[in-house]
């Protein structure tokens, strides 16, 4: 289990897809910025030592900065860790 400290958030990119009867067909063409949050760190510390707190929660889907992860594979899965602030909208 990964677990991300202070503000970072784990993320598993959404495949992109596109269903034609009963056939899928995987979009390798176009990256997609969007990805489900797996888990939330605690925060950061503010000035006043304060533990902010990420509004984010797992299972979420979200819109991210296109440059700003890292990216990790474990057991052929790709997860991507990102601050918090890089996150920049919710899919609802």
């Amino acid at each position: 289990m990964i677990k991300p400290l202070n503000d970072y958030v784990l993320l598993q990119q959404t495949k992109n897809e596109e269903k034609v009867g009963s056939i899928i067909l995987a979009d390798t063409k176009n990256k997609s910025n969007v990805a489900t949050i797996i888990a939330v760190g605690p925060g950061k510390k503010n000035d006043d030592g304060k533990i902010e707190n990420i509004v984010l929660k797992p299972g979420e889907r979200v819109i991210y900065k296109e440059y700003a992860t890292t990216t990790y594979e474990e057991h052929s899965i790709k997860y991507l860790l990102i601050k918090a602030e890089d996150i920049i909208a919710i899919v609802e």
